[in-house]
């Protein structure tokens, strides 16, 4: 299932968005899950977790998937 997520800014970071999106509970986990590679943005692993995601980019993580949806 894909889950859509607004956000009312020009872009979420990673960490931020695994957080609102409740797929992690904490960022100390997001943190962690980044570096080892187990998050992926459209597609490909990230490491990146302050990576700047925008409207449209896709976050998948442990089967989950989330799309960031910009808000007006």
């Amino acid at each position: 299932m894909i889950e859509k997520i607004t956000i009312n800014t020009p872009f979420i970071r990673l960490d931020s968005f695994l957080k609102l999106a409740g797929l992690v509970s904490t960022g100390g986990q997001a943190k962690i899950l980044i570096s080892e590679g187990e998050v992926k943005v459209n597609g490909q692993a990230c490491l990146m977790r302050g990576k700047k995601l925008f409207g449209g980019e896709k976050v998948e993580f442990e089967g989950q998937t989330a799309i960031v949806v910009k808000g007006e």
